[in-house]
């Protein structure tokens, strides 16, 4: 379609119709070939599916519950892989209905899925020659459910991906993560990549349509060396040299996408795509146990989050093994997508915020349009008291302000600290607000990122100052808003936590924190290579908090981070508010 311009031209001459009575424009010439990452950069949320035959057991096993996630089951519960297969006899979707599911995620506001072709237990949801262990041969359903769905996705303009792990396997022969505890699982890895895992990546790389995959998915990558990456890789690069891949190959092969799971960045990855897939409740798969879901408001505030940092967020249904999502996960989504119905606009197609700095109301996103106008969206999560929302530094007048909900036109007028946004006495979301405000061209935004010393000579540090880092499990919350914002939930000891701060001079800094530590609790401060043990007393099961001494540390002058990290022994799960860091008195 985008050389018609030239085509027509060409038919113009030959019917004797002149095409040079004005200048040949850019609009005459073939638009140039679009990278293969802006859709997905562009989308900004979709769906991640996570669906076989762990369905049946659903967290089960001889009706006894199987720790940890659904998908897990074989692995946790130490299943034999004849009883495990056994399971696929039950494995019946005739509730399947992949239209339901795609105009779902799409009327979510969702723009791709991402669906497990094959998860650590071996199952292929789809027809293949490699393995009988497949959906086809091995259940009575005896279907392919990843066609249709890819039809499904076609006719509604959603793009599809595929997850598959490419090592672990439990059934085939692949690597068996905390080892074979079954002595049919005994296989050699190079054998299992070149007859099970290549042939089967031709399969879903060929088999469904030249748009699809969109999205290659790999997943934990044990002993994957780059010799056995690096069959795979060529194999992608023969078929489908444009698909977008993510980081877990393995070999060194770094992919297109980094893949924070269950916990956002605190500050994405600058200059590198990423994507956070995360769960709506505790488990990937389906498990009839697990009630723990998400808050709307929790999902809407992690979407925000994340589209600030310039990331995707990837959200998991887990389907049952009658084939549907659990009403749970639709209410959600529904949820979501009525959101994103008004706010979708200050979602999709977005850049990180221009802010180095969270701010302690809410998040950020922007855009850019052609000819250099910016739109700000501000996200607002807690409706400020007194009608005020400060951009701090920010030196333009936007020339319009208004609520997405609503249309409501605001205003904004310049302060010496910045541009301040007045805003209606009541929020119009419970959830999340957005303002969008319009610049005729670019933004002079001369915040820093780290925290520097007040007039008064301290440094004062709040929730909303922290990074936080957690991993698979989760991460620290920053629970409520403005001064009164807390770091909470901090349940792992491999969790941390780091403040950006910049002093004018090297000096010794005494540092207090407000705490609540329902028990003693000790805690590593550190900046750079010094380190600085803390106790912390306990300050019994109140809410009152407690100004806890953490030691006196030197710091460099100019930028360095200082880090709030758990003791290796001693450390039991505490909240924190402020820190605050005062100038050591000088020696005598």
């Amino acid at each position: 379609m985008k050389t018609l311009p030239l085509l027509f031209r060409m038919l113009a001459v030959a019917a004797g119709i002149s095409c040079l009575s004005r200048p040949i424009i850019a609009a005459d010439l073939p638009a140039p070939r679009e990278d293969r990452t802006t859709w997905f950069k562009e989308a900004r949320f979709g769906m991640f599916i996570h669906w076989g035959v762990y369905s049946v057991p659903a967290g089960f096993y001889h009706d006894k519950p199987v720790g940890g996630i659904g998908e897990w089951i074989m692995n946790h519960g130490k299943i034999p892989m004849a009883d495990y297969q056994a399971f696929a006899k039950e494995f019946n979707p005739v509730q399947y209905d992949p239209v339901l599911w795609v105009k779902l995620a799409k009327a979510a506001g969702m723009k791709y899925i991402v669906i497990t072709t094959k998860h650590h237990d071996g199952f292929a949801m789809f027809e293949t020659k490699a393995s009988p262990w497949n959906i086809v041969q091995a259940t009575p359903y005896g279907k392919d459910v990843i066609r249709p769905l890819a039809e499904a996705c076609r006719r509604e303009g959603i793009k599809l991906g595929f997850y598959y792990s490419q090592a672990q396997d439990w059934n085939n022969g692949g690597s068996a993560a905390g080892g074979k505890w079954d002595p049919a699982q005994k296989h050699d890895m190079a054998d299992y990549i070149d007859n099970i895992a290549v042939p089967q990546i031709r399969e879903i790389l060929g088999n469904y349509g030249a748009d699809t995959p969109a999205i290659l998915w790999w997943d934990t990558p044990i002993d994957m060396t780059k010799t056995l990456a690096g069959k795979i890789d060529a194999v992608v690069k023969e078929l489908k040299p444009d698909v977008i891949t993510n980081n877990r190959l393995g070999g060194g092969y770094n992919g297109d996408t980094e893949t924070p799971e269950q916990h956002i960045p605190p500050v994405g990855f600058p200059g590198r795509m990423f994507e956070v897939c995360m769960t709506m409740n505790n488990t990937w798969g389906f498990k009839k146990d697990d009630h723990n879901w998400k808050s709307v408001r929790q999902i809407v505030q992690n979407l925000s989050d994340i589209a600030s940092k310039g990331g995707n967020f990837l959200l998991n249904v887990g389907p049952t093994s009658e084939g549907l999502i659990p009403p749970e996960s639709v209410e959600r989504l529904q949820a979501v997508g009525a959101w994103m119905n008004i706010n979708g606009e200050a979602i999709h197609a977005t850049e990180a915020s221009p802010f180095p700095r969270r701010l302690p109301w809410g998040r950020v996103t922007r855009k850019t349009a052609t000819h250099g106008a910016i739109t700000l969206y501000l996200h607002v999560w807690d409706w400020p008291q007194n009608g005020k929302l400060l951009l701090p530094t920010l030196q333009e007048k936007p020339v319009s302000a208004r609520l997405l909900k609503g249309g409501f036109a605001v205003t904004a007028e310049q302060t010496p600290a910045g541009l301040v946004v007045s805003l209606p006495g009541a929020a119009p979301d419970p959830d999340v607000s957005v303002i969008a405000l319009q610049f005729a061209g670019p933004l002079t935004i001369t915040q820093q990122a780290s925290v520097s010393p007040n007039a008064d000579g301290l440094i004062f540090l709040g929730a909303t100052d922290a990074d936080t880092y957690g991993g698979l499990g989760g991460n620290i919350t920053v629970t409520g808003s403005g001064a009164d914002a807390s770091l909470t939930h901090w349940r792992d000891a491999k969790w941390r936590v780091e403040y950006r701060i910049k002093t004018p001079a090297a000096k010794t800094w005494l540092v207090s924190a407000e705490v609540r530590a329902p028990k003693p609790a000790k805690l590593i401060l550190k900046a750079g290579k010094t380190e600085v043990p803390a106790d912390i007393g306990a300050t019994g099961e109140t809410e009152n908090w407690t100004t806890a001494p953490l030691g006196s540390i030197a710091l460099p002058a100019g930028d360095t981070v200082l880090e709030l990290r758990p003791a290796k022994a001693g450390w039991s799960e505490i909240d924190v508010r402020h820190v605050t860091l005062t100038p050591a008195p000088a020696a005598k």
